[in-house]
């Protein structure tokens, strides 16, 4: 059965937006949790999504102009992302998204649909974000495994990975990682 793999980066203190949704402090988008030749689906938030298409979208357009969102060329891990994301599955959740423009991309209205894409043949399946639907996946025991990366910034507010996040989970350690520039990835399994 295939895996889901719920893969995030927050700040030390457990954010992953600051209190008027800043995501400045991420300085690249390109994937630090090692996770791309594993995957072929990701699954999003309808909150997330119109972010992340007009992202990787503006990437695919131009990946050497500066991206609005970063004020950056984009790296060439972050053009690697964009040309994996052009072709790989998409799944938004979301019960008010009427529609989509990323291609290979299809819409479930519950996470509970989200067991399904287990039982389908491929490779594991990241559960990219937002909070509220890795928090639903979790608390639904959807989650097989945690990737975060941690930055080094204290944000002192703002939109907590783990809120959504309800009862105990406990986990067991697999790696933990400096990846350079002060971050750390650390990945964890569910027990069961």
């Amino acid at each position: 059965m295939r895996k889901i793999i719920a893969a995030l980066q927050t700040s030390l203190d457990g954010y992953i937006e600051g209190p008027n949704g800043e995501i400045d402090w991420i300085k690249s988008w390109e994937d630090p949790f090692d996770i791309l030749g594993e995957i072929d689906t990701c699954v999003l938030g309808g909150g997330m999504y119109p972010g992340y298409e007009a992202y990787w979208g503006a990437i695919m357009a131009d990946p050497k102009a500066v991206s609005p969102f970063t004020g950056a060329v984009a790296t060439k891990g972050e053009v690697d992302y964009a040309r994996f994301a052009q072709q790989a599955k998409h799944v938004m959740v979301s019960t008010k998204l009427k529609s989509v423009v990323w291609p290979n991309t299809e819409i479930m209205r519950n996470a509970e649909d989200v067991a399904a894409l287990k039982q389908q043949p491929g490779k594991n399946i990241h559960a990219v974000g937002g909070a509220a639907l890795v928090g639903s996946l979790i608390n639904l025991h959807l989650v097989d495994e945690l990737r975060v990366v941690v930055q080094p910034i204290l944000l002192g507010a703002g939109k907590p990975l783990f809120g959504h996040v309800t009862g105990r989970h406990d986990l067991v350690m697999i790696e933990t990682r400096d990846i350079g520039n002060g971050m750390v990835r650390q990945c964890y399994g569910f027990k069961t």
